[in-house]
């Protein structure tokens, strides 16, 4: 039986690949944007996550550099994350199993000597972060004067995550007769503008509008008071058998070491848990990751340093511990589940301060996050003063960022009259009474 991807015209040792990895038909992100690419035109391609946006640009890159060839790279993928770089990687190595194409990830949090010297072995695709790009590039072991194509794979992350300045030289020592891809699932106006300083006359593949969450994630909302509520709600999730492998989202590095600590400690067995984010080197998070993927642990907590780019089949639930802030990044972290057409369930967890967030996702998302109540099980404490006067503070800056006319609670108690005011009428009793 023919391959569907027979309607791409590629090679023999490309199909092959496909057909081993267990492909049988092209998604339509891939329907769209390989045609394109072959036939030569700069692409921006927005597509849900988990929806084959890799092997989209992966495929016809492969088919157009063919073979290992000369010293210097010939093709330059950028991405955001370390661990987005390994992953697409990896989707070379695996396509390309049956080509003799040269390929190699290079990021930053670990040593150079391996990367350098894959690059002075010959190299034709180079995956990189910008970072890391740009330190090898200064030392002269980068070349860039072969260089054919360019891709900016979570184009929008790299320019939310501050990447411009060093995109900008990049553009600067890369030749400016290339071809440009630019893929990801939001592609906010900013940064679409951003965009046409590198694309010239793209063809834009749009198959989902933006920010569009896949159907097969059930999202489901919990409104809770405070953190404690929150730890005790997640206690209770993790602990039902449907919830078999879950990536939880803490947004800051702080949050989730306790989160992990509470799991680890309270809830499940020590090898059943483990996190990850930035303070953690890059051989930890990778095993951690793997250890996830292999289903050797049940839970991985994490910051956004996995929201984007880890492909892991049959990851049961994401459980956004706290609500993002760069609003896109929602979509990118429910779409860690339901992937590959399996069906799955993102459970978000609000407190009041996030309410303002939540309200700004679901205008992206373009739909309401169903409620649910916290079941009866869960324990609510009262929230503690500090936390209370946290969260109001928290309200009244949001109120002002839509507001600036507003000044808020805590800066009309701070101007009242106080003891002035009451001083006056003793004063004016005093008058009556002589």
């Amino acid at each position: 039986m023919e391959s569907a991807f027979g309607i791409f015209n590629l090679n023999k040792q490309l199909l092959t690949a496909i057909e081993e990895l267990g492909y049988t038909s092209p998604s339509p992100i891939q329907k769209e944007a390989i045609p394109l690419i072959l036939e030569g035109h700069d692409v921006l391609g927005i597509a849900q996550t988990g929806t084959g946006k890799t092997a989209a640009f992966v495929l016809p890159l492969l088919m157009k550099i063919k073979y290992a060839q000369g010293q210097h790279i010939r093709c330059l993928i950028l991405t955001p994350t370390r661990e987005l770089a390994v992953q697409i990687d990896t989707a070379i190595a695996e396509l390309g199993l049956y080509t003799d194409v040269r390929h190699k990830a290079i990021y930053g949090g670990t040593g150079t000597k391996t990367q350098i010297e894959a690059l002075q072995a010959g190299i034709d695709i180079l995956v990189a972060t910008p970072g890391r790009f740009m330190d090898l590039y200064l030392k002269g072991e980068i070349v860039t004067k072969d260089l054919q194509y360019m891709v900016l794979d979570e184009a929008d992350k790299m320019m939310d995550m501050g990447f411009m300045p060093q995109i900008r030289k990049i553009l600067e020592v890369i030749p400016r007769k290339r071809k440009n891809l630019l893929f990801s699932a939001t592609f906010p106006e900013k940064v679409e503008r951003l965009s046409y300083e590198f694309l010239e006359a793209p063809v834009r593949v749009e198959i989902t509008p933006q920010a569009t969450t896949a159907e097969t994630v059930e999202q489901v909302l919990y409104e809770t008071p405070n953190f404690r509520t929150k730890i005790n709600l997640l206690s209770n999730l993790v602990q039902q058998d449907e919830l078999q492998r879950a990536i939880v989202f803490c947004r800051t590095k702080t949050v989730a070491d306790n989160v992990f600590h509470f799991l680890e400690r309270k809830v499940l067995n020590k090898d059943s848990v483990r996190v990850i984010h930035a303070n953690k080197s890059q051989n930890t998070r990778l095993n951690s990751i793997n250890a996830f993927r292999e289903g050797n642990i049940r839970v991985l907590v994490s910051t956004d340093v996995s929201a984007r780019g880890i492909d892991i089949l049959e990851v049961s639930h994401v459980i956004n511990f706290d609500v993002p802030v760069i609003y896109e990044d929602y979509v990118h972290r429910i779409g860690r589940t339901g992937r590959a057409n399996l069906s799955g369930q993102a459970i978000t967890f609000m407190t009041p301060a996030e309410a303002y967030h939540i309200g700004k996702i679901e205008k992206i998302i373009r739909a309401e996050i169903p409620r649910r109540a916290i079941p009866k099980e869960v324990d609510v404490p009262s929230t503690p003063f500090d936390e209370q006067q946290a969260i109001l503070r928290e309200i009244d800056n949001q109120r002002k960022k839509e507001d600036p006319t507003f000044k808020g609670a805590f800066h009309e108690k701070k101007n009242k009259p106080g003891k002035s005011s009451t001083f006056k009428p003793k004063k004016a009793r005093k008058g009556r009474r002589k």
